[in-house]
């Protein structure tokens, strides 16, 4: 079974090594093309291009996908199934009814929740226990393709996007391995979504990243973990920029205004929020500064 593989960014490299390591035929990786990164503004190839290109197997970085040109070129390598992961872009019908086994994504959420660009995220803003990596068939709707197969996790209380990522990331190309090694031997099962179920999980952005301290602790606790590492939570303390890295719940209770700070030592930064109830903010990073623990921060600093 020939496989070609559509990936671009850290999650889909890990997937497509899997293959790799697997033993599948992988004819090529289709990825986005290189960008401009860092101070040098040089240009970056993409974590699957690195992978595919350390194995030996091509790597195609078209521009568009919808002018024919990726058409032809996936026609011409003809492969018998389209593993997609992370590409990026929306793919066009006439390339996703090439392969006669048709075209599989590997999403990291259990669909049909969590539906779009930032799912892993949102598992983690969301404050769920429970995340996972679903193996689907790809349809023109986002996300809505039968499902082949789910495979789930326990969320860590403190665990952040990023962690669970690299979680996910090893799960999503354990579950495509086994899932192409099941429509290689047609022995797979189909169940379609139940669309009423379904949420979306949008793109994140910076405006998200300030600290509203009338939530509750276990929402900001979950604004923190969600965006670690970006766009990484914020707040302002006696006119310091402050990003924040960790915020613990307490049992404390206040008649302070929401945001207010109440007390600053090494058990943390402890700030009035919704309720009348306080949150501990334990690990920082000053503007111009590293990141550190409060603790740390404060051998040198005072608030």
């Amino acid at each position: 079974m020939k496989i070609l593989f559509m990936g671009t960014p850290d999650f889909a490299a890990t997937c497509l090594k899997g293959l790799i390591d697997g033993g599948f035929d992988v004819i090529g990786a289709v990825s986005q093309p290189d960008r401009p990164k860092g101070r040098g503004h040089k240009l970056q190839p993409t974590a699957v291009k690195e992978v595919a290109q350390a194995a030996g197997i091509p790597v195609y970085q078209p521009e568009k996908l919808r002018d024919g040109t990726a058409e032809a070129l996936i026609k011409e390598l003809s492969p018998d199934l389209l593993a997609v992961v992370a590409y990026g872009r929306i793919i066009p019908d006439e390339i996703l009814a090439i392969p006669p086994l048709g075209a599989i994504n590997i999403h990291g959420s259990v669909l049909p929740k969590y539906r779009g660009a930032a799912p892993i995220q949102w598992t983690v803003l969301n404050g769920d226990r429970v995340g996972g990596v679903t193996c689907a068939y790809i349809t023109t709707e986002l996300d809505s393709g039968d499902i082949i197969e789910i495979s789930e996790t326990e969320v860590g209380e403190y665990e952040t996007s990023g962690e669970l990522f690299d979680r996910l990331s090893v799960m999503g190309a354990e579950l495509l391995c086994k899932c192409c090694a099941d429509i290689a031997c047609g022995d797979i099962k189909r169940t379609p979504q139940n669309h009423a179920e379904a949420t979306l999980a949008p793109q994140l952005s910076k405006e998200m990243s300030f600290i509203d301290f009338s939530k509750s602790p276990e929402d900001i606790k979950n604004l923190v973990r969600g965006l670690d590492p970006w766009p990484v939570a914020k707040t302002v303390i006696n006119g310091r920029n402050f990003k924040v890295f960790k915020a613990v719940p307490t049992a404390e209770k206040t008649v302070k205004a929401d945001g207010e700070l109440i007390s600053a030592d090494k058990d943390g930064i402890k700030i009035a929020c919704g309720g009348g109830q306080v949150i501990a903010l334990t690990e920082i990073q000053a503007e111009g500064g590293k990141r550190m623990s409060v603790e740390v921060f404060l051998r040198g600093n005072r608030l």
